[in-house]
């Protein structure tokens, strides 16, 4: 009786599966790395002093890689803030349709939220438009949408039906929003922008503990309290 052999594999195949195995993944990898690197050129240099080339170089890429992922610089800014937004957004106490915490809960784990990522580089990169937002004014429009607009629906929201409940006082629900955000980002932009002075820097975990105190004490009614 004959032996039946199984064809035997290929041994260069092997290597050869591996290593494009590597190079699609590497290629998957490419647009958050040259995010990454965009983030770090647009916080320490400014976007108009921002140069693709030093980008393309920290991704470990080439320029003209760069371009396939990103039509342009203001391209690639706006895909900087959507990393930033959804990092963010991500941490953030996000009330829904089925479950919105009690307001007494949802500011005080929001503010938490807000200090413990205010290491990141957000903070430069709104330092980034308060200095260059008069002659980039699309840098502003982009973090607007991108951002600020959406951190502060999620937080109206939140008042809104914070306010059907009975806890809120009457009042705009955005103007809360924004007594809510503000404090907290003053705090970051002082310590960004003052932190070489040797003034005393605000520690955020305390401003935001502090802070929730207060903007709930004058928010909330009685039933809320």
């Amino acid at each position: 009786m004959k032996k039946t052999t199984e064809p035997k594999q290929d041994s260069m195949q092997l290597p050869a599966k591996v290593a494009a195995q590597g190079r699609r993944r590497r290629k998957d990898a490419r647009p958050s790395e040259i995010i990454d690197a965009a983030l770090e050129v647009f916080a320490e240099h400014g976007f108009g002093a921002a140069r693709v080339e030093e980008v393309a170089r920290r991704a470990g890429v080439s320029k003209g890689t760069v371009f396939v992922y990103f039509a342009n610089k203001e391209e690639l800014f706006r895909a900087v803030a959507r990393s930033i937004l959804a990092t963010h957004l991500s941490l953030l106490p996000a009330p829904s349709a089925e479950f919105a915490p009690p307001l007494a809960e949802f500011v005080p784990a929001l503010l938490r939220k807000v200090a413990a990522t205010a290491g990141s580089q957000a903070p430069a990169m709104v330092r980034l438009l308060i200095a260059e937002g008069s002659r980039f004014p699309d840098l502003a429009q982009v973090w607007h949408d991108e951002v600020v607009s959406k951190v502060l629906a999620l937080v109206t929201r939140a008042i809104e039906q914070g306010q059907q409940r009975g806890e809120v006082r009457a009042g705009d629900p955005l103007l809360y929003a924004i007594s809510i955000i503000g404090p907290m980002l003053a705090g970051t932009l002082f310590r960004e922008v003052l932190g070489n002075t040797g003034a005393r820097m605000p520690d955020l975990h305390e401003l935001a503990v502090q802070h929730a105190g207060v903007v709930l004490k004058g928010m909330l009614t009685e039933t809320g309290g």
